[in-house]
């Protein structure tokens, strides 16, 4: 991992114990000292010099974005976070608050020793720090949603600090704040917004980039159609790519080269490559610290962007919050919180398998601890008028979704999410779920965009495959490997999974051709990563006794 366009960042605040701090520093990538004090120390992989500094005062960044020198936000922890989504360590004489940003795209991870949190952009240096153990909570959402909930890793030891939330250190202790952000302080009404304001608005986010020379990824999809046409109307420098997301067709492919076309940009399709399948996820699942089965099929196209030179346009959180994207009918007619709740949850986890992957003991737990772990992490939105789109953004979207842009585009390189801008932000959610239901909304905002390509056929409605095409997740060289993995969790924590699934994994590694559908192969790619984990901590872990 090369940060060049985002530091690797680590330090501590409270009591620190120097000998600690020396620890964590020297676990991790090289660092130079940003700030040290009794109090507070942060450190960085390329010089961070503070945006705001006067007397005892100070205030750093780390984030995409960051306020200037001038910016009146810099003594509001919140407003930094919310302004330019980035995490920070602000002193203003009497506390020292480390913060995340509002969503927490950018992760802050810690561990707790005695009045001291020692913090690290990365878990691996952390490690260092505390014993290596098994958090079964956070494995049981991997498995079950693709993603950890709340402030839950894979480890017990290092937490999450979550969007909207700081540690402060303030009178000789140590604080948890945790705030509510702009679009829960000011629920956002409906203001009936028209799709011709929504492009409008997304020509202005794109204003701050004038000057650059953009790559807009097209997949065939709403989101990218939309961010590719708005970017040529304004005559930006605008290069287009596709890969496959190794879902069995070439449709994205296809359909993006109809997009490109219409819209007259350069378009390259990024090939990938059945062999180098079990080296990319492997290196995909420990770049992302094991935190997500998603994104092996996007490692080749993240190699490439690394030497664009090139601003990455990414269409993160457009799904949610222009078209109900994971917001089921059940969820839209729920009349309860409790079946509002368990529809959302519904939709964000794996369906059952085609046969029990999982033991009877082992399948009931984790349910019951996955739905505790959602209702704990989605409280805050209960009663919201977006209460649904915002249970999404705040789960799947940001601790699943985002790892591909914010940790495998970047450090590398830049990328921008228009669709979180503040602007666009506030007045797309304001748009009610009623309106944007079957993705009516959306069709609207494409066609106010550009009416040619917003005719153009789309993954997000042509479910037909125009070819099948072999996946490279399950090839040959991909079997062997999940094969080898899935031996490992019979090794090591064999009643996790049920009779059927240890004899498939007896019969070796072609047993698992039939496991073909999206739900299957989503079950079997989280277990994978369960046995990667296990077998490369092979050493580290003692105690794997699981608690059902």
């Amino acid at each position: 991992m090369q940060f060049n366009v985002r530091p690797y960042v680590c330090g501590a605040l409270g009591r620190i114990d120097t000998a600690i701090l020396g620890k964590l520093t020297a676990a991790g990538p090289r660092v130079l000292p940003a700030l040290q004090s009794p109090e507070a120390a942060l450190f960085s992989s390329t010089p961070l010099p503070p945006y705001h500094r006067a007397g005892n005062t100070f205030a750093f960044s780390w984030g995409e974005r960051k306020p200037s020198s001038a910016d009146d936000r810099a003594a509001d922890w919140m407003a930094v976070a919310e302004t330019y989504e980035t995490p920070g360590l602000i002193g203003d004489g009497e506390s020292v608050t480390l913060h995340t940003g509002a969503l927490g795209l950018v992760d802050v991870y810690f561990v707790r020793h005695g009045d001291a949190v020692y913090f690290s952009s990365l878990i691996q240096p952390l490690l260092s720090l505390a014993p290596i153990e098994i958090d079964w909570s956070a494995w049981a959402s991997i498995l079950q949603v693709t993603f950890p909930l709340g402030e839950a890793t894979p480890y017990t030891g290092v937490k999450r600090l979550p969007g909207s939330s700081a540690l402060v250190w303030r009178y000789g202790r140590l604080a948890t704040e945790r705030r509510l952000p702009r679009w829960l302080r000011t629920e956002p009404y409906e203001s009936w917004i028209s799709p011709g304001e929504i492009v409008e608005l997304l020509g202005e986010v794109y204003a701050g980039y004038e000057g650059r020379k953009l790559l807009v990824p097209v997949s065939g999809g709403y989101d990218s159609r939309l961010l590719a046409g708005v970017a040529v109307a304004r005559g930006m420098d605008v290069e287009s790519w596709t890969t496959s997301p190794d879902d069995g067709t070439d449709t994205d492919i296809a359909f993006a080269r109809a997009i490109t076309r219409e819209l007259d940009i350069p378009h390259r399709v990024i090939t990938q490559d059945a062999a180098a399948y079990p080296g990319d996820a492997a290196e995909v699942a420990r770049r992302l610290e094991y935190l997500t089965p998603h994104h092996a099929w996007y490692a080749p196209f993240a190699k490439e962007v690394h030497g664009a030179g090139r601003i990455l346009v990414d269409g993160l959180a457009g799904g949610p919050l222009l078209k109900n994207f994971m917001v089921s009918g059940a969820a839209l007619e729920a009349r309860t919180q409790a079946e509002r709740s368990a529809a959302v949850l519904s939709s964000l986890s794996l369906g059952a398998p085609s046969q029990p992957f999982l033991s009877k003991a082992a399948a009931q737990w984790m349910e019951e601890t996955v739905r505790e772990q959602f209702a704990a992490a989605t409280s805050m939105f209960h009663g919201h008028r977006a209460e649904l789109p915002l249970s999404v953004l705040h789960t799947r979207t940001v601790r699943g979704i985002a790892r591909s842009v914010v940790n495998l585009v970047g450090p590398e390189a830049s990328f921008a999410a228009p669709f979180i801008d503040p602007r666009f932000f506030d007045a797309a959610l304001s748009v009610g779920v009623a309106r944007k239901h079957q993705g009516r909304f959306y069709r609207e905002v494409l066609h106010a965009a550009n009416p040619r390509v917003a005719a153009l056929p789309s993954t997000n409605v042509v479910k037909q495959p125009l070819r099948r095409v072999p996946l490279r997740s399950t090839a040959a060289p991909a079997r062997n490997y999940s094969h080898r993995m899935l031996e490992t969790v019979v090794r090591r924590v064999p009643t996790l999974l049920s009779d059927e699934m240890h004899e498939v994994i007896a019969g070796g590694p072609d047993a698992l051709t039939r496991y073909n559908g999206w739900n299957d192969r989503f079950w079997v790619r989280g277990l994978v990563l369960f046995g990667l984990w296990l077998s490369d901590f092979e050493n580290d872990l003692s105690d794997l006794a699981p608690p059902f």
